[in-house]
C-alpha cells in the first residue's frame, strides 16, 4: 500500500482536543485559512503565551550535553523567549497583566534552576522535527506529536516520559488523553522500551508526579475511534457546535466578525488575533 502523509488525516492531542470540545472550535482553529492570506487563524491569551515560553526554554535543553544545559542562565533564556510574546503579541494588555504572568514564569525556571531533576540526566531526542505514524494505514490516519523531555535510563535502556505543567490545574488522568497520545508516539517513534511516565507541574515544587502507562492497545483503540469522526466530519465538511455557540468556538467566530485584533503571524505561519478583555465599570464589575 503506498502510503501518502499529505493526504491522510492527521491528528494530534491538541486537535483531538478541540474536536471533542466542539466541532466547530475544530474547524475554525485547525482547518479553516483565512481567504486572504492562506493562513490558518489562532487566538493567544496570556496563559498560553507563559506556557510556551516556558516549555521553549526548558525543551530546548535536551538537544544539548548535559555539561552545557546550563552554561547560560536559564533565567537570560526565558527572558530572551518573553520577547517573542511580550505586548499583545502574547495577548497582554497592560503592563502589570505582563508582569504578573512573567514573574510566574521567573518563579517555575527559578524552581528548575534550584532542582534541575531529569534536566541534569541523560535524555533522548525523537530525531524527527514533528514526531509522527500512521495510527492506521488503512484509514491513511497519522497521529503526531511533540513529547516535552524523554529521560533515559541506561540501567535497563528505556526511557521516561515527562511533559512540563505551567499551569496550576491537575491534569485528569481519566479523562486526558494526553498520555495515551504520548505513550502511542513515544513507542512507535523510537526503539527503546517506555519504563514510566510522570508529570511535572512546576508552580508547585520540583517533585515529579508519576502516572501509570496506558495500555498501548486500548489507546491506539481510543484515539483511532476519535480520529475516524474527525475524518468523516473533514470529507463531509460538517462541523456543527452542539450548542450552537459555545464558549470555545464563539471566540473564534470573533476573529471572523472583526472583532479581535490582529497582532502578527507566529512561527507556525498562523495569523494570530487577542481578544481585548470585558469592559469593567468603577467597581470592578465586567459589563
Amino acid at each position: 500500500m503506498n502510503l501518502d502523509k499529505f493526504s491522510a488525516t492527521w491528528v494530534s492531542h491538541s486537535s483531538i482536543s478541540d474536536y471533542l470540545n466542539c466541532p466547530r472550535a475544530y474547524f475554525l482553529k485547525n482547518v479553516y485559512k483565512d481567504p486572504k492570506t492562506g493562513h490558518k487563524i489562532k487566538l493567544t491569551n496570556p496563559p498560553m503565551s507563559l506556557g510556551l515560553t516556558v516549555h521553549e526554554v526548558l525543551e530546548s535543553l535536551s538537544v544539548l550535553t548535559i555539561e552545557k544545559r546550563f552554561s547560560e542562565p536559564l533565567l537570560t533564556q526565558f527572558g530572551k523567549v518573553w520577547e517573542k510574546v511580550s505586548g499583545k503579541k502574547g495577548g497582554f494588555f497592560s503592563q502589570d497583566q505582563e508582569l504578573h504572568y512573567k514573574k510566574r514564569g521567573e518563579e517555575m525556571i527559578k524552581m528548575v534552576q534550584k532542582n534541575p531533576g531529569p534536566l541534569v540526566k541523560l535524555a533522548i531526542k525523537i530525531k524527527m522535527d514533528l514526531p509522527y505514524f500512521w495510527i492506521s494505514e488503512k484509514e491513511n490516519i497519522i497521529l503526531c506529536g511533540k513529547v516535552d523531555w524523554l529521560e533515559y535510563l541506561p540501567k535497563t535502556n528505556s526511557v521516561h516520559i515527562i511533559d512540563f505543567k505551567t499551569s496550576q490545574n491537575q491534569e485528569s488522568e481519566k479523562s486526558s488523553l494526553q498520555l495515551p497520545i504520548y505513550n502511542l508516539l513515544v513507542h512507535h517513534c523510537q526503539e527503546r522500551k517506555i519504563e514510566k511516565a510522570s508529570y511535572w507541574y512546576l508552580q508547585t515544587g520540583h517533585q515529579l508526579t508519576e502516572k501509570s502507562l496506558p495500555n498501548l492497545e486500548t489507546s491506539r483503540e481510543m484515539i483511532l475511534k476519535i480520529a475516524k469522526k474527525i475524518k468523516l466530519a473533514r470529507q463531509l465538511g460538517k462541523f456543527d457546535c452542539p450548542e450552537n455557540g459555545c464558549r470555545n468556538c464563539l471566540p473564534m467566530e470573533k476573529i471572523l466578525k472583526g472583532e479581535a485584533e490582529y497582532v502578527g503571524v507566529d512561527e507556525m505561519r498562523k495569523d494570530t488575533y487577542v481578544l481585548p478583555p470585558p469592559e469593567q465599570n468603577r467597581k470592578g464589575e465586567i459589563l
